[in-house]
C-alpha cells in the first residue's frame, strides 16, 4: 500500500472533513479540518503503519483567517510512506496533542507553543523549551520585530536588542518574488 492510496481511505473515511490533497515532488500533503486532526493522525497510527512523526511545525499566515497552520510530518517505521498533515488553526484556539499518539511529539509541540504561541489541549506539560518562562513573546510570529526585543534578563548573551535586521541570513517578507526574499539574493556591505 502506498502513501496515496492511503490518503483515499482517509478521504473514504473523513469525507468533508478532508479539505485538500496537494502532491509536490511526490509529496503529499493533506489538508483537514481542525477539528477533525486528532482522529485522521490516529487513524494514520492505528490503521495505515505510521507510527512516528517526524516533525510538528507551524506556519503563520499574519493577516489571513485563520491566522496559523499546523504541520504534522509522519512516516512508517521502514519510511517507506510518509505524509504531511495540515490544519488551520485560528490565535488562541487549542490544537488537539498528538502526544497520546506519538511520545515524540512531546518536543515538537512544546517548540510550536514556545516559538509561535498555538496552544496543546491535553499536552502533558506545555512549559517553554527554547526561552525562559515567563517570556512574553513567541519569536517566530511575523510580527515579532526582526531587531529583537530588548531583554531585561541579566546573564544573556546580549543586553540590547538582537543584532539580526538586514543581516545576509533574514528574509525580507512581501518581496515582489522569492528572489526578492531569498537572503542569498541580497549583498550585505
Amino acid at each position: 500500500m502506498s502513501a496515496a492510496s492511503d490518503v483515499t481511505l482517509l478521504r473514504e473515511s473523513f469525507g468533508a472533513k478532508i479539505l485538500e490533497l496537494v502532491e509536490f515532488r511526490e509529496e503529499l500533503t493533506v489538508h483537514v479540518e481542525l477539528d477533525a486532526l486528532h482522529q485522521v493522525l490516529a487513524k494514520c497510527r492505528d490503521s495505515l503503519g505510521y507510527a512516528m512523526v517526524l516533525d510538528i511545525s507551524s506556519v503563520d499566515h499574519l493577516g489571513e483567517d485563520p491566522r496559523f497552520e499546523i504541520v504534522y510530518v509522519i512516516a512508517t517505521v521502514d519510511d517507506a510512506k510518509r505524509l504531511r498533515i495540515k490544519a488551520k488553526v485560528a490565535e488562541d484556539v487549542p490544537v488537539p496533542s498528538a502526544t497520546d499518539l506519538w511520545g515524540g511529539a512531546d518536543w515538537h509541540e512544546r517548540e510550536v507553543w514556545d516559538m509561535m504561541g498555538i496552544p496543546f489541549a491535553q499536552h502533558p506539560n506545555l512549559k517553554r523549551i527554547l526561552m525562559w518562562e515567563g517570556y512574553p513573546f513567541f519569536p517566530l510570529r511575523k510580527d515579532f520585530p526582526l531587531a529583537g526585543r530588548p531583554s531585561e534578563m541579566p546573564d544573556v548573551a546580549f543586553s540590547s536588542v538582537a543584532p539580526l535586521e538586514g543581516g545576509p541570513f533574514v528574509t525580507c517578507s512581501g518581496g515582489a518574488n522569492t528572489v526578492v526574499r531569498e537572503p542569498k539574493a541580497r549583498v550585505v556591505e
